[in-house]
């Protein structure tokens, strides 16, 4: 393996067809591609390319881009496009869909697919892979990347044809993960036949790579607010194995927010609940006011307490906090549970405002909690006496481990849970109806 150094370039005649391209977010990686994959065909019309990028509408870009910068025509005498510098390659008409397409003269040129996608029945010499990760959810799941590799080093790889010539291999994409294809690549037997071209947005020297795109100013407020794993893989393609723990600290707030006349402002109230799977899991049942885009916590149920009993404290909080929308995990017992809060509510609160929403959670717990870390740090409030409050809820968000064995995720992962819904992320079946009701103080009645 050889890499650049922004600071020292290496000298080296030696021919790679390997390259790993990490560079940080738009920054030119893809677009620089797309002009790489015109040449290649303005140089030899028999090349076939395939690219693969983490989505077929991401893929389609790439391919559509390649497509109209070789057929893009002049608008003026004095313009150059590309068929004044290579003037014998064109499109063959009647074959130029938005992902697949070829040229005059040939069967098959170039296809584009989508990452885990079909590319069966057709073979390249070229074969680029283009920002396989899509975001920091998915870089935090080892699932994912396990399958994005099984699809990498299987169904793509398998299309690589030598045609009595040397293929060529390009991984491009910012670095997320240890994990990630770049990383098991260099982890490999076979790292040494590849080059690295590897630029942070910052040199040695304290130079931003292009001020255009992240000024230095801009670069340190990211380096401060974002999530620090996120940050140093993404500007420095140095993906971190972080240590210690999760939250490095969390908002609060004295009083809710009101209005001149005491009124109070919050846009909705909203719970949500996740039940104990069973065991010495926990409960965790979150109440939280919404006002301009953050969350206030105001309640906290987190208790070992059997169903029994947590489901009657689980409506009592609703109620006394005049919850307007509660969003309850069905996956184990949840659904039961659900059922059962919401007769207890009608039975004993008629007037209750709540509408509930039982969803079944499908993603990855410990991907959802790490990449809505830095969210929940940002945008989730607690009161300023909140270890006081809930003392063993404060305890599992203060303790909680980015990396090794955590004896339980519950809080985490309800407090995540606010920060979905605040995002609008929770998909549910149904929908509230009816007009919200006035929310009430915050309650005062610890509860464990």
């Amino acid at each position: 393996m050889r890499e650049f150094d922004w600071d020292a370039i290496p000298d080296s005649d030696e021919p790679f067809t390997k390259l790993i391209i990490n560079m940080p977010p738009r920054h030119g990686k893809s677009r620089t591609l797309i002009l790489f994959c015109e040449w290649a065909f303005g140089r030899d019309r028999t090349n076939k390319i395939i690219t693969a990028s983490y989505n077929e509408d991401m893929a389609t870009d790439f391919s559509r881009y390649t497509r109209d910068g070789i057929a893009e025509e002049k608008n003026s005498a004095a313009e150059i496009v590309y068929s004044d510098i290579f003037p014998d390659t064109r499109i063959k008409r009647g074959d130029s869909s938005y992902r697949q397409w070829s040229l005059e003269g040939s069967h098959f040129s170039y296809k584009g697919a989508g990452l885990g996608g079909s590319v069966t029945g057709k073979g390249g010499n070229i074969l680029i892979v283009d920002d396989p990760v899509k975001n920091a959810e998915e870089a935090y799941n080892e699932r994912e990347l396990d399958k994005q590799w099984r699809w990498y080093t299987g169904t793509f790889l398998s299309r690589l044809e030598e045609d009595g010539g040397r293929p060529i291999e390009i991984v491009n994409m910012t670095r997320w993960a240890k994990k990630d294809i770049c990383g098991r690549i260099l982890d490999g037997n076979g790292s040494n036949e590849w080059f690295v071209l590897r630029i942070e947005v910052q040199s040695k020297k304290g130079e931003m790579l292009c001020e255009d795109l992240l000024s230095k100013h801009r670069y340190e407020y990211f380096k401060k607010e974002m999530d620090e794993g996120v940050f140093w893989a993404n500007y420095h393609q140095r993906p971190l194995d972080q240590k210690g723990k999760l939250y490095s600290k969390f908002k609060t707030y004295d009083r809710l927010p009101t209005s001149e006349d005491g009124s109070n402002l919050a846009e909705q109230v909203f719970n949500y609940t996740d039940t104990a799977d069973g065991g010495d899991d926990y409960l965790c049942s979150i109440v939280a006011q919404e006002y301009q885009g953050y969350a206030y916590v105001v309640d906290v149920l987190y208790t070992q307490e059997g169903m029994e009993i947590t489901e009657e404290e689980t409506a009592e909080q609703l109620y006394e906090h005049r919850v307007n929308n509660a969003y309850i995990e069905s996956n184990s017992g949840g659904a039961g549970f659900v059922r059962s809060v919401n007769r207890i509510t009608k039975e004993r609160y008629p007037i209750s405002p709540t509408v509930f929403h039982s969803f079944h959670q499908s993603k990855n717990k410990q991907a959802r909690i790490l990449s809505n870390a830095t969210y929940v740090m940002q945008r989730v409030l607690f009161p300023s006496d909140w270890k006081n409050r809930w003392p063993e809820y404060y305890k599992a968000m203060n303790e909680y481990q980015r990396h090794g064995k955590n004896n339980h995720d519950d809080a985490p992962d309800t407090t995540t849970g606010i920060a979905e819904v605040l995002q609008r992320r929770i998909k549910v079946q149904d929908k509230p109806k009816g007009r919200p009701s006035r929310p009430r103080p915050s309650g005062r009645r610890e509860r464990r």
